[in-house]
């Protein structure tokens, strides 16, 4: 029990630069969170409902993050800073990194469907913060999702994606900290979709006129050379 609690904090550490030791981690509000959730959940698999809602209220009073106790949620998740919503069916792999004020919600009540009704993220998923992840959709392993983006639809497994809706990045993703994204935003090149999509574009016409003044060149007539 101690040696995976060193562990999960060893995890937090190495994700936030902020954290000068396993005391600071300790006292983070995601890790209060989570705590709290892994006694509720466990409260809700033995179906003591209300018990679970309990110490979901406390943890949400105390933490201002609101975990479901139905979420099942993997090893080492890491919740930064809190303002999160994580809906009732969600699922969570191991690794995962969620920043503030992000919502993994749910479909509309209204239709009646129920069951799965909230995203699964897989392992090394990057949620940055304010982004919406909704709907029964799944997040692929090592995805990472913009700040402020809005999901709805699947996303594959080792893309980033940003914007309302959210699109995957036409750029390599990969820039001045190679292995960890913070906040799932790349920040070393020009990540907006359209504005990439429009610069490849300016890059190809640039390519067509410099081919169409070579076959202007070529079609001009040449000068006639006078015999001796």
């Amino acid at each position: 029990m101690q040696s995976r609690l060193v562990a999960y904090l060893d995890s937090v550490k190495s994700r936030d630069p902020a954290a000068r030791s396993r005391w600071d981690v300790l006292f983070y509000p995601g890790v209060w969170a989570l705590g709290l959730h892994r006694f509720a959940h466990w409260l809700w698999e033995g179906r003591l409902y209300f018990l679970a809602r309990l110490i979901n209220h406390l943890s949400r009073f105390l933490t201002s993050i609101d975990i479901h106790p139905g979420a099942k949620i993997g090893e080492r998740f890491f919740l930064d800073h809190g303002f999160s919503v994580i809906g009732e069916s969600a699922e969570i792999g191991n690794d995962v990194t969620i920043y503030q004020h992000v919502t993994l919600g749910g479909t509309n009540p209204t239709t009646g469907e129920g069951g799965k009704r909230h995203p699964t993220i897989r392992s090394g998923v990057v949620i940055g913060s304010g982004a919406q992840v909704l709907g029964p959709i799944e997040v692929g392993e090592g995805a990472k999702i913009g700040a402020n983006s809005v999901v709805t639809k699947d996303v594959v497994a080792g893309s980033t994606v940003v914007g309302i809706p959210a699109k995957p990045v036409p750029v390599e993703a990969v820039h001045y900290s190679p292995g960890f994204m913070p906040y799932g935003t790349p920040c070393g090149e020009d990540c907006d979709p359209v504005r990439a999509r429009l610069t490849e574009l300016e890059h190809e016409l640039d390519q067509l006129r410099s081919e169409l003044k070579v076959l202007k060149a070529a079609r001009q007539p040449q000068p006639k050379v006078k015999s001796a």
